[in-house]
């Protein structure tokens, strides 16, 4: 058995970042820019008005000034004439400010009658005016990598950018096996159950940037699993659901051998997950997950996010711990790293009762996963423990 961090750093070594695709900005959001964006103009592109008021000159900008009002400039419409001495142009926020102007008496500070304005009180600090470029200027950038947020993607609308680069979506192929396996909504037999696994993966790496595609189940029998291999071909990364230990019926690891797969590692010393393999197979990375429902979750957090986004551009790195306080004493762990199921509460954190792989429920009602190392001793609350966010 190899080590997590060994595991991880030998799964970085199959994949490697996706190429560039040039996307509507509209569908940009959460994708991950892949080339710095320049903005194509300043933001923005003129002097413009901070508040609804009168555009003067700071010499008639005094108290008791009388000016005449000589026009209107609203967003998307400016004054065009010059500003003169003694006389205003009512301003409205996101104005261009006319030229001459160089201060905004707000509304609240003046008096209008028909057309003229007096200034009843000018403060003697701010001009209420946004410089010309004052949020951004014409070739600005925008750093990659970097998963595009709803802020950023306003911030390139703003730049003038339609399109933008960004890393094409890695393409995983989810294979189920097992004859005790059916699909939600079909009629399980006596023996059987449903295949929870495929869809909470499926979700969890569609929520990492990948475009995930849920391939049939794939029976206990080897010529049902070519067929389903036969299936991801195209794929970016296929990850194989169960058969992955050394059963009488657990055939990914022959299967895939016999289909040509250069394997890199097989069994991991962590809790839930061991039996993981991976390797490369034609073109695509393969990683065989562990059966059990929680196993296969907790591999998906440790391993699989990691991996898309080393291939979506985002460097090579485990997912980030976070430490938190023991809410309760805990037992001493064994010889292998023990990913435990627990609740987050501030910065208190409890592991779960039950710790079985086979618990959903659990699982379900977990936001974090306490990380035990191998053989650590006993823990009372208060200690600083590791865990991951989920």
């Amino acid at each position: 058995m190899i080590t997590v961090e060994e595991a991880l750093s030998q799964l970085f070594t199959l994949v490697g970042p996706l190429p560039a695709e040039t996307v509507p900005l509209a569908s940009a959001g959460g994708r991950v820019l892949a080339e710095a964006a320049v903005a194509a103009r300043a933001q923005p592109p003129f002097a413009a008005s901070a508040m609804d008021g009168y555009a003067v000159t700071s010499a008639d900008a005094r108290p008791g000034a009388r000016l005449a009002v000589v026009g209107t400039a609203a967003a998307g419409h400016r004054h065009d004439p010059r500003l003169r001495p003694g006389t205003a142009v009512r301003i409205f926020t996101g104005a261009p400010v006319p030229e001459g102007a160089d201060r905004i008496v707000i509304q609240e500070d003046a008096t209008r009658t028909g057309d003229m304005v007096t200034l009843d009180e000018v403060p003697g600090t701010g001009a209420h005016i946004r410089p010309a470029g004052a949020d951004f200027a014409r070739g600005a950038r925008l750093p990659a990598p970097r998963v595009l947020t709803p802020a950023d993607v306003a911030l390139l609308a703003a730049m003038n950018l339609p399109r933008v680069a960004v890393t094409r979506k890695p393409e995983v192929a989810l294979i189920s096996t097992g004859d005790e396996l059916v699909m939600p909504g079909d009629d399980p037999g006596d023996d059987q159950i449903i295949a929870s696994n495929t869809f909470g993966l499926k979700a969890l790496l569609e929520a990492h940037g990948a475009e995930a595609r849920i391939l049939p189940i794939a029976a206990d029998d080897p010529a049902a699993l070519r067929t389903a291999f036969g299936l991801a071909e195209g794929a970016d990364l296929v990850v194989t659901i169960g058969g992955a230990s050394v059963g009488d019926h657990d055939l990914v690891g022959p299967v895939a051998a016999e289909l040509g797969m250069d394997r890199a590692f097989y069994k991991v010393a962590m809790r839930p997950g061991k039996p993981l393999m991976a390797g490369r197979m034609g073109g695509a990375a393969m990683i065989g997950l562990p059966g059990n429902p929680v196993s296969a979750i907790v591999c998906g957090h440790v391993f699989l996010v990691p991996v898309l986004r080393k291939m979506l551009g985002l460097g090579a790195a485990p997912a980030p711990r976070h430490t938190a306080r023991l809410a309760v004493d805990v037992g001493a762990n064994g010889p292998r790293e023990h990913y435990m199921r627990a609740t987050l509460d501030g910065d208190a954190i409890r592991p779960a009762d039950r710790q079985d792989s086979a618990l959903l429920t659990v699982l379900a009602g977990a936001n974090a996963l306490m990380i035990r190392p191998p053989h650590d001793p006993p823990r009372t609350a208060g200690d600083t423990v590791a865990y991951l966010a989920v």
